[in-house]
């Protein structure tokens, strides 16, 4: 049996990547790939991506016991990754995780063959996206953009437009995870 492989997806609010991975969770089991959920100190009912909520207290439980594979924070929250990937891996299952442009560098150095998937969009639909989810003001927006145009994409990064269809970007993602194979 070969070991999978992790695809660390990653971009800018707005970019639509919960989409694309909920797109991806609901039509790539056929192919194997599994979805990570993301430990989040976010309340379950908040909208946005399927994850999994914890309490700060229960996150920080999880840490120093040693749960996680990655963690960071972003936004006044507590990210996590479960050690639960590593095991999916092992028995040859492609793992995709929402992970963060932040700490990219950290991801390289815990998994070297991992491969990074960047989903970007135009500023007009990221900008049209963020304003729909009504959590951040216009200036938030613009400094979300702002950081967006500044991020150095990864030289062997995959990089999907998604300013069209999810399904096409869902599509994308999935015949690179296939070709790999």
């Amino acid at each position: 049996m070969s070991i999978g492989r992790l695809y660390y997806v990653m971009g800018p609010s707005g970019a639509g990547k919960d989409s694309v991975l909920s797109w991806v969770r609901e039509h790539g089991i056929s192919h194997g790939v599994l979805c990570a959920h993301r430990y989040i100190t976010r309340p379950a009912h908040a909208g946005g991506e399927n994850h999994v909520a914890l309490s700060e207290a229960e996150f920080q439980l999880r840490a120093e016991r040693g749960l996680f594979v990655l963690t960071w924070q972003a936004h006044g929250l507590h990210y996590g990754i479960g050690r639960e990937v590593e095991q999916w891996m092992a028995r040859g299952a492609d793992v995709l995780v929402n992970g963060s442009r932040g700490i990219y560098e950290q991801a390289c150095e815990r998994f070297p063959d991992m491969q990074p998937v960047l989903i970007t969009a135009s500023q007009e639909c990221m900008a049209k996206r963020l304003a729909a989810r009504g959590r951040e003001s216009e200036a938030d927006i613009a400094a979300r953009l702002v950081r967006s145009d500044a991020y150095q994409v990864p030289p062997n990064a995959l990089v999907i437009r998604n300013d069209g269809s999810l399904a096409e970007a869902g599509a994308t993602l999935l015949d690179a995870i296939r070709q790999r194979h």
